[in-house]
C-alpha cells in the first residue's frame, strides 16, 4: 500500500515540476521575450563597448603625452586648437559626429 502512494507521489511531482519547466521554457521563448532579451543584451553590449572606446582612448591620450614628454615635444594644445601631432582637439569624451546620422533617446518610437 505505501509503495503504491510513493510511486504515485513521486509520478505526480514529476509530472508537476515537468510542467512547470515546459511552461516556463515556452514563456521564455516567445518572440516577445527573445525580443526582449537581444534589446537588453545590444543595450549592454553598447555600454560596454562605449566604456572600452573610453578606455581606449584615454590610454591613447597618456601615451601620447608620454612619447611627446620621450621626444621633448611641447605637450598640450596650440593656438590652432589641434594637438601637437597635428589631431584636432576633442572638448568631450564623446566620438564626433557622423555625418547626418543622429540619435537621441526621443527619436524612439518603441518606448516602453
Amino acid at each position: 500500500m505505501f509503495r503504491r502512494m510513493f510511486w504515485f507521489l513521486t509520478g505526480a511531482t514529476t509530472g508537476v515540476w515537468a510542467t512547470v519547466k515546459v511552461e516556463r521554457a515556452v514563456r521564455r521563448l516567445s518572440p516577445d521575450s527573445l525580443a526582449a532579451t537581444a534589446a537588453r543584451r545590444a543595450v549592454r553590449t553598447g555600454s560596454q563597448l562605449r566604456l572600452f572606446a573610453r578606455d581606449v582612448r584615454s590610454g591613447m591620450a597618456q601615451r601620447e603625452l608620454e612619447l611627446q614628454d620621450a621626444l621633448g615635444l611641447p605637450q598640450g594644445e596650440d593656438a590652432e586648437g589641434t594637438t601637437p601631432l597635428g589631431l584636432p582637439a576633442r572638448d568631450s569624451d564623446h566620438p564626433a559626429a557622423r555625418r547626418g546620422i543622429t540619435y537621441t533617446a526621443y527619436d524612439r518610437k518603441d518606448e516602453h
